[in-house]
């Protein structure tokens, strides 16, 4: 057979019912990705004879004879089409690992197409960029600022370091390597929701040609742990096995299959028969704790860290300040409700995998898509009894996180195969079993009572929050101390009281999501503010700012924390507050709507601290080369974050140099070092401090080597451009790298951070919908968000960050929603049934920068990745409340969740007019 790829012709025959997305990976074009295997993503998509085609879904044999063009081959041999260079020039990308597909669509695109993109990009999903910036690139539009002097880079909107690899289809993601003698793993999930494991046969799956091994719970280590990473284990129950005699829900692992190819351990994992035990499920967390409730985990203590499992209690929490009661009692307004939120998925598009060995020195090599690769090295030294030294763990560029990627879902599977076969192997999920298998945001029940006085001064918060873990433990009991904690905090008010509870359930696992539980209590907090508020007849506006903290005020929920390093290092609450308002009373042209369309504007605020408590800890290393470049060495993890190029902008700013001349090394603990990883706010904030640190004792070493060979005093040198100056002599950066050669001293430095003090962010959110009270749907007419992120690293890189959160938050708020059955059994794992935000579906969001300056992180700045999500669906539900009259309290406000409550107050359509 013959194919033509990219201007090659060449003779090879595909695999009988290969599809053309595998066949182009096998000949090296790794730019074809995998999202979906379905159709539904465009992650992989191809030029065929020009026209984009999703290549999961044509079989290989099909592109006989054809023309076939890759991004790798669409800028022929000049390397950059005009659309590559025009998402290099819009930065329309953040992860990157749609971006190839993405660019194959755009570069296709006629006029007529491009007066709808909703319509022609609706087979290419993002889930970081939230879209303008693609479109931006479409239009020819640029954002970056190429040339910025030496010392100029904070502050600069400076493009990625790996962009022009990224649009070329060049960026390494997880499985974009070829490895000799490469075994592949399959697994055998559970059909039941709770089932002990009496036999596993595996005679029938060995005897398929090519298998390897069949791996049960019998090969794995007994040790409990927990797939959550964190900096203290402490954090997280000690409910896990690698395999367990005794599955918890559907799709839980039962056994792993390794074989010489994927088909035959799909092959075996169908000829495995196990026998089971059915026990009794448990899918309702409200029954959780009811007296005769099945029990997840008996046998687990508080040794574990699981509370109660008597009562299936994994975490709870009960506090007050003041008196609750009495205060309601005597509030001139009160309000009370009860919330709902829903599961959620990270829906990031490259899927959980990795690629583990062991090299020539047995060392256990790991590569994989994670945020936290030092956490997963110190995880699997505990769990096979391994010297640190003896594990290596390490990511290339991810593709996507959102907190999905702070979990341990493939790499201690990977180990054991490894060590059990002494070959390479890989373990790549499928989407569903993305879906089913891994995690999502935690449901929780939500319950509020609050009052205030005449003057519209809070008297009373009280949240009473049930939060449904799932089967294990995972992140269940930060995420609901996170949860109650600075949802309630960012408001002044004498009395509060919280009350906790997370439970397991026989159901998907829950854990952390952007955001780590605080969507789930402001969308209750911020309803509350809204209703006290009109009750009184005051603004949504005026009513917050009578109650936010100011600098000063205690930031307090209850129960009193042991943790007291929360500072305001910058406050820009009211400046976001007010930059909401203003752009929200700005006219702008809305369109025409009918009679039918009832309109309503409203608003949200939330505080996140800058960093989780208990310590985040991060080294980095920064040294001068020959060439008078330098080498930055961090462990963070670069997954669309933008952290590549805030240290790369923090270490040139203090060396008073250009960003070319820092050459970056990260994510991978051969490098040496220590750091927690990219969550919680923290790459900026934690990581970033490090880099600074880092960086600011090189350039006093340079100072120093200077004044030395000057016999000078070093407070009379400064650095610039690729030069030590002191009066009129300069050294450049190449003569002090061959004089510390030859004194045999580099010129290095380190430097860390530990997380602590930390500081607080801040978001506002403002919507103006229109409802079709007819037919319930939901319109976004206007989508503002003001953000309190310090001295902003990179405006354009942090804007997308806002854009992306925000349009991620809309899913959720308005369609993404994971089903569960009464079996357990999620019935919509994939993409086509469970409504990711297309370009289509996404409004533009005008995003505002309160101008603060962090007095704790790095040169003034502060986190702003997760946080934009937060006060989304809480400003959402309380615009939607505004322009119905009527409070809905559980997202996701679908249509035909809104339909029923608006037929009963204003009828059916034709009724009204």
């Amino acid at each position: 057979m013959s194919f033509e790829v990219n201007g090659t012709t060449f003779s090879r025959a595909p695999r009988a019912g290969q599809c053309l997305r595998t066949f182009l990976r096998e000949l090296g074009h790794f730019g074809v990705k995998k999202g979906c295997d379905a159709g539904d993503c465009g992650a992989c998509t191809v030029l065929l004879d020009g026209e984009p085609v999703h290549s999961c879904l044509i079989p290989a044999f099909r592109a006989e004879g054809r023309s076939l063009t890759t991004i790798e081959g669409l800028g022929g041999e000049d390397g950059a089409h005009p659309m590559q260079q025009a998402f290099l020039d819009a930065q329309g990308f953040q992860c990157g690992f749609c971006t190839a597909g993405m660019i194959l669509t755009c570069a296709s695109l006629n006029q007529a197409q491009r007066t709808d993109l909703g319509a022609a990009l609706k087979g290419n999903i993002c889930r970081c960029t939230g879209y303008r910036a693609i479109e931006d690139a479409i239009h020819g539009k640029s954002n970056v600022e190429e040339r910025v002097e030496a010392g100029g880079a904070f502050g600069r909107s400076l493009p990625a370091p790996a962009g022009p690899d990224v649009v070329r289809g060049k960026a390494r993601y997880t499985f974009d390597t070829q490895i000799d003698g490469l075994l592949h793993i399959k697994l055998l999930r559970s059909p039941h929701a709770h089932a002990r494991i009496i036999a596993i046969d595996k005679s029938a799956a060995l005897a398929v040609p090519g298998v390897h091994a069949v791996l049960t719970h019998e090969d794995a280590p007994m040790v409990l742990t927990s797939t959550a990473r964190h900096e203290k284990d402490w954090m997280d129950p000690e409910d896990t096995r690698i395999l367990d005699e005794v599955v918890r829900f559907v799709g839980q692992k039962v056994a792993a299959v390794v074989a010489e190819s994927e088909g035959a351990a799909e092959e075996a994992c169908r000829r495995l028969k196990v026998t089971y035990e059915i026990l009794p499920a448990l899918i309702d967390p409200e029954q959780a704790m009811l007296p005769g409730a099945p029990l997840v985990h008996p046998d687990r203590t508080t040794a574990n860290r699981v509370a109660d499992a008597q009562r299936n209690l994994v975490a709870e929490i009960h506090g007050e300040f003041g008196d609750v009661a009495s205060a309601l009692a005597t509030s001139a307004v009160t309000y009370e409700a009860t919330f709902h939120s829903h599961r959620v998925q990270h829906a990031a598009l490259e899927t959980h995998g990795g690629l583990a060995w062991l090299d020539d020195a047995s060392v256990l090599n790991v590569r994989t898509s994670t945020q936290v690769p030092f956490l997963t090295r110190r995880a699997l030294s505990n769990i096979f009894q391994l010297p640190m030294d003896k594990v290596r763990v390490f990511c290339e560029r991810v593709g996507g996180g959102f907190g999905g990627k702070q979990e341990m879902f493939v790499e201690d599977i990977l180990a054991l195969a490894a060590f059990k076969t002494g070959r390479p192997v890989k373990l790549e999920l499928t989407r569903e079993e993305q879906f089913i298998a891994t995690s999502t945001r935690h449901p929780m029940r939500v319950h509020i009572k609050a009052g205030a006085d005449a003057r519209g001064k809070l008297t009373a918060l009280q949240l009473d929050v049930l939060s449904n873990t799932g089967a294990y433990g995972n992140h269940g009991p930060s995420v609901m101390f996170h949860a109650v904690n600075e949802s309630i905090a960012v408001y002044n008010c004498p009395n509060k009281r919280v009350d906790g509870r997370v439970v397991y359930t026989n159901t998907v696992p829950a854990g952390a999501f952007r955001g780590y539980g605080l969507p789930q209590t402001a969308i209750a907090v911020e309803a509350a503010i809204d209703e006290l508020a009109k009750q009184l007849g005051i603004s949504p506006y005026d009513m917050r700012r009578r109650n936010i903290v100011r600098p000063g005020d205690p930031m307090l929920s209850p129960p009193e924390s042991e943790y007291h390093d929360v500072l305001y290092g910058s406050y820009g609450l009211d400046q976001c507050i007010d930059l909401v308002e203003r752009a929200m009373q700005a006219d702008r042209p809305q369109g025409e709507l009918s009679p039918d369309w009832l309109t309503g504007e409203g608003i949200a605020l939330t505080m996140i601290d800058t960093v989780p408590p208990a310590g985040h800890i991060a080294e980095a290393m920064i040294a001068l080369n020959d060439d008078g470049g330098f080498d930055l060495t961090v462990g963070t993890a670069e997954f669309g974050n933008g952290t590549s190029t805030v240290h790369r902008q923090i270490a040139a700013t203090v060396l008073a140099t250009t960003v070319d001349r820092i050459r970056l090394r990260q994510s991978d603990t051969a490098h040496g070092g220590h750091d927690t990883g990219a969550y919680g706010s923290t790459g900026t904030f934690v990581a970033g401090k490090a880099t600074e640190a880092a960086a600011m004792q090189l350039a006093t070493e340079l100072k120093a080597a200077a004044a030395n060979a000057w016999l000078c005093d070093a407070g009379t040198c400064t650095l610039d451009g690729e030069f030590v100056v002191s009066g009129v002599r300069r050294m450049s950066f190449v003569e002090l790298a061959k004089l510390a050669r030859a004194a045999g001293r580099p010129l290095a430095a380190q430097g860390n951070s530990e997380g602590t003090p930390r500081s607080v962010g801040f978001n506002v959110q403002g919507f103006r919908v229109a409802v079709n009270k007819g037919t319930g749907e939901v319109r976004i007419l206007r989508s503002v968000q003001a953000a309190d992120a310090g001295v902003v690293v990179n405006p354009m890189q942090c804007r997308g960050q806002v854009e992306g959160g925000v349009a991620q938050a809309l899913g959720a708020a308005l369609y993404e929603e994971m089903v569960i059955d009464a079996e357990g059994r999620v019935t919509n794992p994939k993409f086509r049934d469970y409504h990711l935000p297309s370009f289509a579906d996404v409004p533009r969001t005008e995003v505002l920068f309160a101008e603060t300056s962090d007095t704790i992180g790095p040169l003034g700045a502060k986190s702003m990745s997760e946080s934009p999500y937060n006060p989304v669906a809480a400003a959402l539900g309380n615009a939607i409340a505004d322009a119905t009259g009527i409070r809905f309290t559980a997202p996701p406000f679908k249509p035909d969740r809104l339909f029923p409550a608006l037929h009963d107050k204003f009828g059916n359509s034709d009724e009204v007019r």
